[in-house]
């Protein structure tokens, strides 16, 4: 891997040796169902089975068990939709640090209330994730707090990294990985994984039409700001991240948008042939196995339940569209 990224496989590795101590590996399991729809062998890596029901949390606790007496002292800050949130939460209640974090207006209730009682101080700012980590940057500068940014943090990303490491070893022979892409941590850290465990895995990151923007800044090799609309917050930036781009643009080998009903219709299939819960993001790679079925027909397929912090509110909601005229499962 070249020295002009500041994440190199080694990294992921002394994570997985870091977070062994608190974190356990997730389950990666195969289901008939879905191997039926997706004309593949599809393998759901289930970080929805996580403590705060998503991945983020390996690269929380991962960085923060990193940080000096003095940044701890300090106390953290963050932005978040949710998932990075609690991340940066649960770390900070672990290793006994302050830690705040600003969510917008209108952010998932649940996710919220996870952060609340993690014991972090949550505060409404902005209309959009992007506006809330303004605040937070502005927040950062003139009080001190050490800002852990939800993507341009080395730390961050080769903790995440971990669990494509757990995913191969369980299955080695894995012909594709597909990720969600809000930020695009968790897939620049599968790209270092799998490219350097075995280049010929392909590795394809997914994002909602109405949040394209990394999607937009992988397209053109620069960072471009996009419309944001989606329901899946998790995918929801309206700008994308220098340093997982790089990473991306270096080393992943698709990127495909899927539309906001894909997403809710692989929302409604993983409960009812999975018997998990899965939040917008943590279906995309669902969404993305469906749309890609004939290019992906007869590989072994390997997709991320990124997180499965969907509200009782939305659940209900896509319960109800699921008993509507035009709906098929």
């Amino acid at each position: 891997m070249s020295d002009t990224l500041p994440v190199h496989f080694t990294d992921v590795l002394k994570a997985r040796r870091n977070l062994r101590a608190w974190l356990r590996p997730t389950p990666l399991y195969t289901y008939p169902a879905l191997n039926v729809m997706a004309g593949a062998e599809v393998w759901v890596k289930h970080e929805n089975h996580q403590p705060v029901g998503a991945f983020k949390v390996r690269g929380g606790v991962h960085l923060v068990s990193q940080l000096s007496s003095e940044q701890r002292r300090a106390g953290v800050i963050a932005a978040s939709t949710g998932n990075h949130g609690q991340s940066v939460a649960y770390a900070a209640r672990l290793f006994g640090v302050r830690a705040i974090i600003a969510v917008p207006e209108g952010a998932n209730p649940a996710k919220v209330a996870s952060m609340q009682h993690l014991g972090a101080e949550v505060v409404f700012q902005g209309r959009d994730f992007d506006e809330a980590r303004e605040w937070v940057e502005e927040e950062a500068r003139h009080r001190g707090y050490r800002y852990i940014h939800s993507g341009n943090e080395p730390l961050l990303i080769a903790g995440v990294g971990t669990y494509a490491l757990e995913m191969l070893a369980d299955q080695p022979d894995l012909d594709a990985i597909i990720v969600p892409v809000g930020g695009g941590s968790g897939a620049a850290g599968a790209c270092i994984v799998a490219k350097t465990i075995n280049p010929a895995i392909r590795v394809i990151g997914v994002q909602s039409e109405q949040a394209p923007a990394a999607w937009r800044s992988w397209k053109e090799g620069r960072l471009v700001e996009a419309p944001m609309a989606t329901f899946a917050e998790g995918l929801a930036t309206r700008t994308a991240f220098e340093l997982p781009q790089q990473i991306l643009r270096r080393y992943l080998d698709d990127f495909i948008l899927v539309s906001d009903d894909e997403i809710r219709r692989a929302i409604i299939i993983l409960l009812a042939h999975t018997r998990n819960l899965a939040e917008g993001a943590g279906a995309a790679s669902l969404a993305a196995v469906l749309r890609l079925r004939q290019e992906l027909a007869g590989r072994r397929v390997g997709i991320v339940l990124s997180g499965g912090n969907l509200s009782i509110d939305r659940l209900r909601g896509l319960l109800a569209a699921e008993g509507a005229p035009g709906f098929k499962l």
